[in-house]
């Protein structure tokens, strides 16, 4: 039993985190400000494809340069 929720949780992370944890923290942060501009009535869809739009870049720049340095 113990066996299948190590799969279970080591799956899970390996889906949400994958190959980045900076990446992965961005978009809880991203949800989390989401959440708390939501609650404080102003209009909060913006905020995850701002912060896509930001990280995405940012990530594939890091792995591109960490490709050419090896």
């Amino acid at each position: 039993m113990m066996r299948r929720f190590r799969r279970f949780v080591a799956f899970w992370y390996d889906f949400i985190v994958g190959d980045d944890w900076r990446a992965a923290l961005a978009v809880i942060a991203a949800l989390a400000v989401t959440y708390f501009v939501h609650r404080a009535g102003a209009p909060a869809w913006w905020i995850v494809p701002a912060a896509v739009a930001l990280v995405l870049p940012v990530t594939v720049w890091r792995v591109a340069r960490a490709r050419r340095q090896s």
